[in-house]
């Protein structure tokens, strides 16, 4: 089981259209549940994003690893980590 503190679960909250055509969460704990169903994770820095990508086997040739923040399942907490959400 994974545990999302509040900054990630209120980052999910306010962007979650990014991801999704529609909301899916309207309070913290429907948007913990959506996160834990997806298997969402929460990395550290860029250079993690980049790594996971990686590891899923996401060709990443020709991009910088500043641009793989602005894939739709990327998401920026605001304090150096970010949120990765597959749907």
């Amino acid at each position: 089981m994974h545990e999302y503190d509040e900054a990630v679960l209120t980052c999910f909250l306010k962007n979650q259209l990014k991801l999704l055509p529609e909301r899916v969460a309207g309070n913290i704990d429907e948007a913990e549940a959506f996160l834990e169903e997806c298997m969402a994770v929460v990395v550290d820095s860029i250079d993690e994003v980049w790594e996971y990508f990686d590891e899923e086997g996401i060709d990443l040739e020709g991009q910088e690893k500043e641009e793989i923040v602005d894939a739709p399942e990327v998401f920026d907490i605001g304090d150096g980590r970010y949120l990765i959400v597959e749907s």
